[in-house]
C-alpha cells in the first residue's frame, strides 16, 4: 500500500504531503522528499539526503547518505548511488539496454546495473546509458550521453561523454601539468595517478 504522507512530526526524516512511500523503505535521519515523488518499495534511502520535485526512485534501489537529487530524475532498479552523489535537474539513467515496447523487460535478470559512486556529479540532462560505473567525484558535464565508465575524478562532457580532464573534489576542473602529480589551482589538493583514475597524495604530504 501507499501512503500519501509521512508526518515530519512522527518520523525522522520529511515527506511532503504530496508524494508516496510505497512499504517497505528504509529512509534515513534528515531526509527530505519533496513535492510529488514516488519512492517505490524495497528502497533504500540514507542520512541527509534531498530528494527534489517529481521524483521516482525504485523499486529495489540503493541510495547512500548525503544525496541530492535535483527535479525529475527517476532512479531505476539497478542503479546505485554512493554517498554524497549529485543527480542535476532532469537528467537520466536508464536501465535496460534494448527496450521494445513488445517485449517486457521488466524483472531484475534483464536489468544491467549502473554504479556512481562517492561524491560523483552529473549535470543537467545527462543520460547515463544502462551498464556503466562512474567513478569517485568524477564530474559528468550537463547535457552528456555517458555510454562508458568513468575514471575516479575524471571530467567528462560530450555526445558520446568523452573524457577532458580531471574535476578536483572541490569540483574544479584541472589538467595533467606533469605525468606525476595534478594540483588543483583552487584548493591546493594534490592528487596522482592510479589504476583508477586519480587519488588524492594532499594528505600523504601532510603528515610527512
Amino acid at each position: 500500500m501507499s501512503s500519501p504522507t509521512i508526518e515530519s512530526s512522527q518520523k525522522p526524516f520529511f515527506v511532503h504531503e504530496s508524494s508516496y512511500v510505497d512499504e517497505p523503505c528504509q529512509i534515513g535521519e534528515g531526509t527530505a522528499i519533496w513535492h510529488f515523488c514516488h519512492i517505490l518499495g524495497q528502497t533504500q534511502i540514507g542520512k541527509n539526503c534531498k530528494i527534489g520535485q517529481n521524483v521516482v526512485i525504485g523499486p529495489r534501489v540503493t541510495i547512500g547518505n548525503g544525496v541530492k537529487i535535483q527535479n525529475n530524475v527517476s532512479v531505476y532498479p539497478g542503479v546505485t548511488l554512493e554517498d554524497d552523489v549529485f543527480c542535476g535537474p532532469s537528467m537520466v539513467f536508464t536501465n535496460v539496454f534494448n527496450p521494445r515496447s513488445a517485449i517486457v523487460r521488466n524483472s531484475d535478470e534483464h536489468f544491467r546495473n549502473t554504479r556512481v559512486k562517492q561524491g560523483a556529479s552529473i549535470g543537467a540532462n545527462a543520460t547515463v546509458v544502462c551498464g556503466v560505473t562512474i567513478g569517485r567525484y568524477a564530474f559528468i558535464g550537463a547535457g552528456s550521453v555517458v555510454t562508458k565508465d568513468v575514471p575516479d575524478y575524471g571530467l567528462v562532457y560530450g555526445n558520446p561523454a568523452r573524457q577532458h580532464g580531471w574535476a578536483c573534489y572541490c569540483g574544479e576542473p584541472m589538467k595533467d601539468k606533469s605525468s606525476e602529480q595534478i594540483q588543483c589551482s583552487t584548493c591546493k589538493r594534490q592528487y596522482k595517478h592510479s589504476e583508477t583514475g586519480l587519488t588524492e597524495i594532499t594528505a600523504e604530504f601532510e603528515n610527512e
